[in-house]
């Protein structure tokens, strides 16, 4: 697992009226700060959304509905796990935090149409002066096709 990065199982609980999940608290160990909370809604599945990494921000992903494929590439030069790729899949179905710190690649593709991921970021978004670099989906080669098992 890259340094820092975490796949967070989270619960459902569930009763009689349906369920709740607790996506992130300010007291837990993963969470650094917060400076904004975004939605974001992929029409079709196979839709890709890749790559960046953050300089100072932290992102925590949670998919809401559907499900998506993450893939994660360590950029740090003083990291332990430099270059080293994570991919996870997580679903509605089956809940899930994906916790991504400054200087990782990070991407996603929906698996299912209309996909939505609820993103928390550790900084609010400047839009004069973004806090990301970004790359081309095929960077680290062919990352995003499903191949059969």
């Amino acid at each position: 697992m890259i340094k820092d990065v975490a796949k967070i199982d989270l619960v459902a609980h569930v009763d009689d009226r349906g369920y709740l999940i607790e996506i992130i608290r300010a007291t837990d160990p993963y969470f650094t700060k917060f400076g904004q909370v975004y939605l974001v809604g992929n029409f079709a599945k196979g839709t890709i959304r890749a790559f960046h990494k953050h300089k100072y921000l932290w992102d925590w992903f949670f998919i809401s509905h559907g499900s998506a494929k993450f893939v994660l590439v360590d950029d740090r030069e003083d990291s332990p796990t430099y270059k080293e790729m994570n991919t996870f899949v997580v679903c509605s179905r089956n809940p899930s935090l994906i916790v991504v710190p400054p200087g990782v690649y990070h991407g996603w593709m929906s698996l299912e149409d209309d996909t939505q991921l609820v993103s928390t970021a550790s900084e609010v978004y400047n839009r004069e002066n973004p806090d990301e670099v970004r790359i081309p989906p095929d960077s680290f080669g062919d990352v995003w096709t499903v191949k059969g098992r």
